[in-house]
């Protein structure tokens, strides 16, 4: 079957030793320097991507605290907000209050000398109504100014209601 040839086994395992010795010389350097070229930039590569995504962490962090600052800023300007409403809506209602108070109460000055001026008035026409009545009883004529003093008097006699 198989005939070993001497010979030709120490021209192959030379040819083998100087093939390998050329290689390792010319092709294994290059080759394996372009491998850990290779390993390197994929080294570079990972470590930059593990630093993006730290960065990206801390970024997204803040971004969730300048949220939730954001979200305590927006729920402060809305109690402000209400209180200021509510203290507007206060101060509002207090001054109708009072507008309302002050018109009641000159409502009821103007009302008391209405009624003042119509007593007076009333009084006046009583006072002249008892003198013609007094003149027409006693069929005679007497001094007016002195009939309007005694009704005057009088008058001021009854109690004032």
């Amino acid at each position: 079957m198989f005939d070993i040839n001497p010979g030709l086994m120490v021209w192959t395992v030379a040819t083998f030793v100087v093939l390998v010795l050329a290689l390792s010389k010319y092709a294994w350097k290059p080759l394996l320097k372009s491998l850990q070229d290779r390993e390197d930039t994929i080294r570079q590569a990972l470590d930059q991507a593990e630093k993006a995504r730290a960065e990206a962490g801390e970024l997204l962090k803040k971004n969730e605290q300048n949220l939730a600052k954001a979200q305590e800023e927006y729920q402060k300007i809305i109690r402000e907000g209400k209180t200021f409403a509510e203290k507007l809506k206060e101060e509002v209602v207090a001054k109708a209050h009072q507008q309302a108070q002050r018109e009641i109460q000159q409502a009821k000055e103007e009302i008391q000398r209405d009624v003042e001026a119509a007593k007076q008035q009333l009084r006046s026409e009583v006072a002249d109504l008892a003198v013609l009545a007094a003149g027409k009883i006693l069929d005679e004529t007497l001094d007016v100014q002195k009939h309007k003093k005694i009704v005057d008097g009088f008058l001021n006699q009854l109690p004032n209601s």
